[in-house]
C-alpha cells in the first residue's frame, strides 16, 4: 500500500501557526502574571503553569492507557477549563494592556490562585489514572442460573422428595419451602418446580 505524500506546505503552516500561538500565549500570560504582582523571575511559571496543564489533561484524556473511565471523564474537563483558562488569561492581558480594564484585587486573587487549583486538579488526575476500573458484570438473575433437570426420578418419586422436603423446611423454618428453595433441593427446573409446589399446595393446603 503506497504511502501519502507529506504536503510540506501544510505541515509548514501548522507548525508556523503552533509556535506562533505557543509564544504570543506564553507572552500573554507571562504579562498578566506581572500586572499581578508576580516578580518578574517568576513569571513564566504561570504560562507554564497552564500550558503543562492543558497538555498533560489532554494527553490523560486522548491517551488509550488511560484505562479508567472516571480519569478520563475528569480530563476532558480539565483540559476544556485549562483552554479555556488560557484564552481567558490571554483576553484579560489585553484588555489591561489597552486600558479597557484595571488589575483590580479580583484579578490578582484570581491569577494568584490558579497555580495551587492546577496542582490539585493534577493531583486528583494521576490517582483516578493510576486506578482501574473492573469489568462491568451484568447481574445474573436466579433464574438464569438454574440447573437443568438432571433426576431420572419418576413423577410420584419427585412428588414423594418434594413432600418431604417441604416437611423438613416446615420443621427447620415454620413454614412452606418456595420454589427456588425446592428447585435447589431437587435440582429441578423453575417450570418443573412450580408444578411441584402447586401439587403440594393441591394436596396439603395450609
Amino acid at each position: 500500500m503506497a504511502s501519502r505524500t507529506r504536503d510540506w506546505w501544510v505541515i509548514l503552516g501548522m507548525t508556523v501557526t503552533a509556535i506562533s500561538a505557543a509564544v504570543s500565549s506564553f507572552s500573554g500570560l507571562r504579562s498578566l502574571a506581572v500586572a499581578t504582582g508576580w516578580p518578574e523571575a517568576l513569571s513564566p511559571l504561570f504560562p507554564l503553569t497552564v500550558d503543562a496543564y492543558a497538555m498533560t489533561a489532554t494527553r490523560v484524556w486522548l491517551s488509550g492507557s488511560t484505562g479508567s473511565g472516571r480519569a478520563r471523564r475528569f480530563a476532558r474537563w480539565n483540559a476544556i477549563m485549562a483552554i479555556g483558562l488560557s484564552l481567558i488569561g490571554n483576553a484579560v492581558w489585553h484588555l489591561i494592556a489597552a486600558q479597557v480594564l484595571t488589575v483590580s484585587w479580583v484579578i490578582v486573587v484570581l491569577v494568584g490562585a490558579v497555580p495551587p487549583a492546577v496542582l490539585g486538579f493534577l493531583s486528583h488526575l494521576a490517582v483516578l489514572r493510576s486506578q482501574t476500573e473492573a469489568p462491568h458484570v451484568p447481574a445474573v438473575e436466579d433464574d438464569q442460573d438454574e440447573p437443568e433437570d438432571d433426576t431420572e426420578a419418576t413423577p410420584d418419586e419427585l412428588l414423594t422428595q418434594a413432600q418431604h422436603a417441604d416437611a423438613a423446611h416446615r420443621a427447620e423454618h415454620g413454614k412452606p419451602i418456595t420454589r427456588d428453595e425446592l428447585r435447589k433441593v431437587l435440582r429441578v427446573s423453575t417450570e418443573r418446580a412450580s408444578a411441584l409446589l402447586r401439587t403440594l399446595r393441591e394436596r396439603q393446603p395450609d
